[in-house]
């Protein structure tokens, strides 16, 4: 039965961003204790007066609550009813304490105040003029964004996209939905082309709209590089686009013939094989952005394989038999010829898994090289790889994006063809991460005379991103590359570099039992059969066992999980551990996120702006609600996000084992279980377990850990690179 009910809003328990699906505490004249209402409240804040119609429910739990149907609201007419609107966060700078300073001295005129003289807040103390144009501009922002949010809400859009949006679009945020919904799908971080599919179903647009069926078209393109692949098959491109779209054949060829004219995608065609070029089949779809640098990659390489160098030629034995007296090392014959092919060649690929000797031979030679008074650079994928490869050298190495000075205000990465880099040598750590565009950008900014290293491990999970470039590069045999393959004798030592080349080698790792702070041993594998069993001793090892060994629960500890979602995948284990090592009361949610200072969080897009990127992992120092931001420290520098960009950041107790790539622990801990069955791969388990210095710890089953090792069968990306070299 229907009823109305009309109250101020006392408290907002739950708010769901994605649906706003609210849970809010009401004051009624009727009832003496708070009344309960739920349902779909999209912006409303504490202090407004909501006049509802609804049903009574019981709710088995909870009790009686009110079922929100339809509402209108009304800003708050009492001197309590503002105090609590001003208060609740709505309006960034303005907390409880202030709030209560302007509605003392404002009275029920504050809200006319704010809005038409809000100078005379300078008067309030605490309050200054930037504080002041703060307040004004989070006001006027608001309304805004209100009308955004009510307007979205009807066609499904989450109230926690709106704040972007509006952010993106200013004031025409509903005009720009309205006439091409699907422009969000590009423009807005965290809406896809479902969401934006569904907004325009619900506007009226057809579903052999051209605008959608191009926008299909490249979301798709989009998802396969999301995969890891720079280009896909025209065949499979149609026969997915149909699916997806749900529509004919010939009206998915006639969006991509029109996105090939306006050069959004390029169609090439592979005569690599048969010589011919009218089957349909041979045609390999790009996004102009990847084929380009696909293109480029290839290029920039072979040209610079065949420029003379900067350096002066040395005598090899010579250089060797120095660097291993200042050193005081004896390098190995693989090492030898490794150093040898640098000193001689343009560009030179150092590969092969821990223990081989690889930080060696870069040490060695730096030190050849730097007797030579030329100019070097180090560079690495990520912040944490370019530290380790600092330590390591005692160089100082960058990130790849800091290499070639990243800025998003003059347009992008700053060091290109017309302005390279100053280096005469360049050597780049963990070459498996480079994806197919950021070598691309690289090589662009490589001058042609410049001594190019590439240094990784071939057998670890490919980037990222598309593209396995460091693999195209070694198998289109255009390059020296140097394998190596034997273990130095300190690293037979750990049971963490033996097991690591079984594994690789498809061979049952041994196990000890532990683990055990007197075994000395380094490597452990604990039985475990049911999956609780193993959350269970996760948590146990991560917050009682290992801290009880010298280890920090945040600092040297990382848990690194095969998947996202179930009882150990990511999002999971990262509540658990959560609640188990920070169950702080100074939090702040959004939509499903619980962010608590002293969380170990992770970005997870590249952020320019920031200079924050994908796999960057920091501590939360504070959380200022009034300012509604957060400052996260990343690597001893504070990153701050306004509460609309946290959706950039997740809890990082518990990561992937593909974000962990180019990072090491001092302990790693996996669970490995039947139910990540369809991610159990060799290279993955083996990209896990080189991610620890000191200890790696699995848990699960035997079984579930024959059956990674034993399949060496991993998703081949589409990628013409090695083809383009060769």
């Amino acid at each position: 039965m229907t009823s109305s009910l009309t109250g101020q809003i006392e408290t907002i328990t739950y708010v769901n961003e994605e649906n706003g699906y609210t849970i809010a505490k009401v004051r009624t004249r009727a009832k003496s204790d708070l009344v309960t209402v739920v349902g779909n409240l999209p912006a409303v804040a504490a202090g407004e007066i909501l006049e509802m119609t609804g049903e009574w429910k019981e709710h088995p739990r909870y009790g009686e609550q009110f079922d929100v149907r339809t509402y209108t609201v009304k800003v708050p007419a009492t001197i309590y009813g503002i105090k609590k609107y001003l208060g609740s966060g709505l309006i960034k700078g303005l907390g409880p304490t202030i709030a209560e300073r302007i509605v003392n001295v404002f009275g029920k005129a504050t809200l006319d105040v704010i809005e038409h003289h809000i100078e005379k807040l300078t008067t309030i103390e605490g309050i200054g003029s930037k504080r002041m144009k703060m307040i004004r501009a989070a006001w006027m922002e608001q309304k805004e964004i209100r009308g955004v949010m009510i307007f979205l809400q009807a066609y499904g859009v989450g109230i926690g996209y709106a704040a972007k949006i509006f952010k993106h679009y200013k004031e025409k945020s509903v005009q720009v939905v309205k006439s091409n919904p699907f422009r969000l799908a590009d423009d807005i971080f965290g809406v896809g082309f479902k969401t934006a599919d569904k907004i325009a179903e619900k506007l009226g647009f057809p579903k052999d709209a051209s605008l959608r069926i191009e926008a299909g078209a490249i979301y798709l393109l989009k998802q396969f590089a999301d995969d890891g692949h720079v280009y896909y098959p025209y065949d499979r491109l149609i026969e997915k686009g149909q699916e997806i779209l749900e529509v004919k054949r010939d009206i998915v060829q006639t969006a991509i013939d029109k996105l090939v004219r306006e050069k959004k995608i390029i169609i090439e065609r592979d005569n690599t094989h048969s010589g011919r070029f009218s089957a349909e089949t041979e045609k390999r779809v790009y996004l102009n952005g990847l084929y380009h640098s696909e293109v480029m990659v290839a290029i920039r390489l072979k040209a610079l394989a065949g420029a003379p160098k900067s350096i002066r030629d040395v005598n090899v034995k010579k250089a060797v038999d120095w660097v291993q007296k200042k050193l005081l090392i004896d390098l190995a014959a693989e090492q030898i010829e490794a150093i040898r092919c640098t000193l001689e060649n343009k560009i030179t690929v150092i590969t092969g898994g821990p223990g081989t000797g690889k930080t060696t031979i870069v040490g060695a030679l730096l030190k050849i090289f730097g007797s030579l008074d030329i100019r070097m650079s180090l560079a690495a994928p990520t912040g944490r790889a370019a530290k380790q490869l600092s330590d390591a050298t005692r160089y100082e190495a960058l990130t790849i994006h800091r290499l070639l000075e990243f800025n998003m205000n003059r347009g992008g990465f700053q060091k290109n063809e017309e302005h390279p880099l100053d280096c005469d040598l360049l050597v780049v750590d963990e070459a498996s991460m480079i994806d197919i565009a950021l070598m691309s950008s690289l090589l662009k900014a490589i001058p042609d005379t410049t001594t190019f290293v590439l240094v990784g491990d071939v057998h670890q999970l490919p980037s990222v991103g598309p593209g396995t470039v460091l693999k195209d590069i070694i198998s289109s045999q255009a390059f020296p590359v140097i394998t190596l393959h034997q273990i130095f004798r300190q690293a037979k030592e750990s049971q963490i570099v033996v097991n690591a080349h079984k594994i690789n080698n498809g061979i049952i790792p041994s196990c000890e039992a532990g683990p055990s702070s007197s075994s000395g041993k380094d490597f452990y594998f604990r039985e475990r059969n049911d999956p609780e069993d193993v959350l269970a001793y996760i948590l146990d090892l991560v917050k009682v066992h290992l801290p009880k060994q010298g280890f920090d629960s945040f600092n040297d500890i990382q848990v690194l999980t095969p998947m996202n979602k179930g009882i150990l995948g990511v999002e999971n284990l990262n509540k658990e551990l959560q609640q188990q090592l920070n169950p702080g009361e100074d939090t702040v949610i959004r939509g499903s996120k619980n962010f608590r200072v002293s969380d170990k969080v992770m970005q997870i897009r590249n952020n320019y702006d920031k200079d924050v990127y994908n796999g960057d992992i920091g501590r939360i120092r504070r959380i200022r609600p009034i300012d509604q931001e957060i400052d996260v420290v990343f690597y001893d520098r504070v990153v701050t996000y306004d509460f609309s960009e946290l959706d950039e950041i997740v809890l990082a107790y518990a990561i992937s084992v593909h974000k962990s790539q180019g990072s090491e622990y001092p302990v790693v801990v996996i669970p490995v279980v039947s139910q990540h069955y369809m991610l159990l791969q060799r290279n993955l388990i083996y990209t896990a377990v080189t991610r620890g210095k000191e200890m790696v710890v699995l848990i699960g089953t035997k079984k579930a850990l024959a059956i990674a090792v034993k399949n060496d069968k991993t998703q081949k990306r589409f990628t013409s690179l090695a083809n383009r070299l060769r």
